[in-house]
């Protein structure tokens, strides 16, 4: 029998356990090439109703969050994925007052979104509490909007609260696990047509679309599908060092408003927001492609 243990996608014997030097995360795109990081310690390790849950004390990026043997967040990583998957949106719309974030159970992107006065209500619709409780107790800061009265937390799955409800929202943002398994319905069209719906006149949705580099035909097949539902649909990216490749993108679709030349100076200004990778130029920035991305997501 096996003495094994797994942490994220690598196993690790017993006896490599007592050596940390020995002790690695492995997060591989197919099992070729990726993330390796030096695990100090297993904080941490937990199954939910839904999936894997372990916590990672390493040495560059601090503690880390993974999820399936995924890695999700950490201490160390500027906060870019959540700064950008809520900020460009919410410059962008000129009265976001009614936010819905579907996922996001570190609640990260929850607390970007919390920091703009303008916006009055913010629903957050989770599948897992686990998720949610295990980041409130080591990732407290990426909580701190739990304890604004504006934020509700909905446990349900996302794609039910979806199809099923009729509320209408500003800015809507897809802050999703990989298309795999549960999560894999809300990468389709047939989704999106439904957020379409849920949106307001002028309504805004950002998502999390993958790496440009690796996943390339995810990111093709969604921006695709995108297009055909939204009448402005750009991508845009931020660097983000825990993730494979490093270079993440993100959808921006929109019933009327562009993410440039609609991006609110004067409340950028004003807000003065306390950011580690967000800023006005990112903003801005982080919609000029590389050519390899922009060939990629080009419409035939």
């Amino acid at each position: 029998m096996s003495n094994n243990k797994r942490i994220g996608k690598t196993y690790i014997s017993e006896e490599g356990m007592t050596d940390l030097w020995n002790v690695w995360y492995n997060e591989l795109h197919d099992g070729l090439s990726g993330l390796t990081v030096k695990v100090e310690r297993v904080v941490e390790s937990l199954e939910s109703e839904f999936q894997r849950i372990d916590v990672l004390q390493t040495e560059d990026f601090g503690k880390m969050l993974v999820l399936y043997g995924s890695l999700m967040v950490c201490d160390n990583d500027n906060n870019a994925y959540n700064e950008m998957i809520a900020h460009v949106p919410l410059f962008a719309h000129p009265a976001p007052r009614k936010v819905l974030i579907i996922g996001g159970g570190d609640c990260g992107a929850l607390t970007e979104v919390m920091k703009h006065p303008e916006v009055e209500s913010c629903v957050m619709c989770e599948l897992d509490r686990m998720v949610v409780e295990t980041s409130r107790k080591h990732f407290p800061y990426l909580c701190a909007g739990l304890n604004d009265s504006r934020a509700e937390i909905i446990y349900r799955d996302g794609k039910e609260f979806i199809e099923e409800g009729g509320e209408k929202f500003d800015v809507i943002i897809l802050d999703l696990s990989d298309p795999i398994g549960p999560a894999a319905d809300l990468f389709q069209k047939a989704f999106h047509r439904k957020v379409y719906d849920r949106l307001s006149d002028d309504g805004i949705l950002v998502a999390q679309t993958e790496s440009p580099f690796y996943n390339k035909r995810t990111v093709r097949a969604i921006h695709g599908n995108l297009r055909e539902v939204f009448p402005i649909a750009r991508l845009y990216t931020c660097f983000m060092p825990i993730y494979p490749s490093g270079l993440w993108c993100f959808a921006f679709c929109s019933k009327k408003h562009d993410p440039l030349s609609g991006f609110d100076q004067e409340r950028y200004d004003r807000l003065n927001l306390s950011t580690s990778y967000y800023n006005a130029e990112t903003h801005r920035a982080a919609f000029a492609l590389p050519q390899f991305v922009k060939e990629l997501v080009a419409q035939k």
